[in-house]
């Protein structure tokens, strides 16, 4: 299966850098017209001058800016044939980070989508074709040490996603997730020591996502994995839970003492 993407409107969440703007240069070097959104006006504006896109400034998770992303889009793209829910934010910290935190990253990594989804789906619906692509990680397959905000809005984002193919496939509707563990990125960077530890003898490129995500596209497959190895982990997971708990448990006493050196 090949799918082209020429002349296709596509948008990308968190488009001024990392993941986000390698998936909006891959898009346009594959002839799809881009329009880069991010609350970074400027690195938008940065990459979409890059690719001959669009950039639109402005949150993409609340639902006032997920309408008005989708409305300069539609106003720019006519069509919007691919939405990449790419914007993602992982603030460390467990039970005790505060209410707002708590809401703010699940505005971000799960109501984005649900919102852009909103939208999107009575057209897509309509004429029978739309793409979804989220941006997950395989924290959304597996967990997060060190920030359990993250890990379970992933979890939502991944829970979102296959909803959406479950209820919609047969309707036209393509779905994808897009699962890494660590990528060369400021959210790596911003990780710190136990970031480094848990995730950068591992970490790839974001050069590398837009890769498996392109071979996923191919292959008509759901799960997005730059790093096969999660399969198996995903495997462990679901078929040896104590086991693979205890596992991620002996991680984090690493990882303590990491930070208490």
């Amino acid at each position: 299966m090949t799918a082209s993407f020429t002349g296709s409107g596509v948008v990308v969440t968190g488009g001024g850098g990392g993941i986000g703007a390698v998936l909006a240069r891959r898009f346009a070097a594959e002839g799809a017209r881009v329009v880069v959104g991010d609350l970074n006006g400027d690195a938008a504006a940065e990459v979409a001058k890059e690719i001959g896109g669009t950039a639109v400034a402005g949150d993409a998770a609340s639902e006032a800016g997920v309408a008005a992303l989708i409305e300069a889009a539609r106003e720019t793209l006519g069509e919007i044939d691919v939405f990449c829910a790419n914007a993602g934010i992982a603030p460390m910290g467990g039970v005790d980070a505060p209410e707002e935190d708590w809401a703010r990253i699940w505005d971000v990594n799960v109501m984005a989508h649900v919102r852009a989804a909103r939208l999107l789906l009575p057209p897509w619906l309509e004429r029978g074709r739309g793409h979804f692509i989220a941006t997950v990680s395989a924290a959304g397959l597996l967990t997060s040490l060190g920030s359990a905000s993250y890990s379970v809005t992933k979890h939502g984002a991944l829970a979102f996603a296959e909803w959406l193919s479950a209820t919609y496939r047969h309707r036209g509707l393509t779905v994808q997730a897009i699962c890494p563990q660590g990528v060369r990125t400021a959210m790596l960077e911003n990780t710190g020591p136990a970031g480094e530890l848990l995730m950068g003898a591992s970490a790839i490129q974001p050069e590398q996502v837009a890769d498996a995500l392109f071979e996923a596209i191919a292959a008509d497959r759901f799960l997005v994995l730059p790093h096969p190895e999660v399969a198996d982990y995903y495997a462990a997971r679901a078929t040896q839970t104590d086991r693979w708990l205890g596992g991620m448990n002996k991680l984090q006493r690493k990882v303590e003492q990491v930070i208490g050196e």
